[in-house]
């Protein structure tokens, strides 16, 4: 067993439990809510979208909005008039190119404005059960510290665990990962003296070698 192996499986054996944690029903609510947690917590996304999904919550409500009015609800999740922006488009994308439906394929989600690599893979895996790896700024960190990627470019760490993780663990291995970036492999100060990956964890061995 190679150390990619073992790491999926004591992440898995860890954190078997994580799942989404962004509150939604609809595959159009869980597009939202991803788009709106960007540089935000998950926490006040869902504060947000209580109120808001309770008045407005197909693609319809949304593109008859104006921005003033979205970002009225939506203020607390930061850069909220860009977001609102991208939101109202999107919807208006949806209505006219998709029917009304969220799209379930990334080349199509890809399309819809604001929406980038990360929020359709989230929908993707979420929405629609597809195999897919998000990666976020936890993904991102963990993953490279880890050693199961290697670089400093986004996509390429994508592509780097799409290669490291089986394919039908693809899609809990990125909550994994955040789960153990959110618990002990923070940003700032990770707790590496309880970690039970730190053993193999290539960012804990260069620190010691280094101390």
């Amino acid at each position: 067993m190679n150390n990619n192996e073992k790491i999926i499986n004591i992440l898995e054996k860890e954190y078997k439990d994580a799942r989404c944690a962004l509150n939604f029903t609809t595959p159009f609510e869980l597009l939202i809510a991803t788009m709106l947690s960007a540089q935000t917590t998950d926490l006040t996304v869902n504060k947000a979208t209580e109120i808001l999904f309770k008045k407005y919550n197909t693609p319809e409500d949304f593109r008859r909005l104006d921005n003033k009015e979205l970002e009225k609800y939506i203020k607390i999740c930061g850069l909220y008039k860009t977001k609102a922006k991208n939101i109202i488009e999107a919807s208006k994308k949806i209505v006219t190119d998709y029917d009304g439906k969220v799209p379930s394929t990334l080349e199509e989600l890809i399309k819809l404005p604001g929406v980038g690599r990360k929020t359709a893979n989230v929908v993707l895996s979420n929405a629609f059960n597809k195999d897919a790896i998000a990666v976020d700024t936890h993904v991102y960190r963990v993953s490279n510290r880890l050693g199961l990627s290697n670089s400093k470019d986004v996509n390429e760490t994508e592509e780097q665990l799409m290669k490291n993780i089986p394919k039908e663990k693809w899609s809990n291995a990125h909550h994994w990962l955040i789960w153990h970036g959110r618990k002990i492999c923070s940003a700032k100060n990770p707790k590496c003296s309880i970690c039970p990956l730190n053993h193999i964890c290539k960012y804990y061995n260069e620190i010691k070698e280094n101390n």
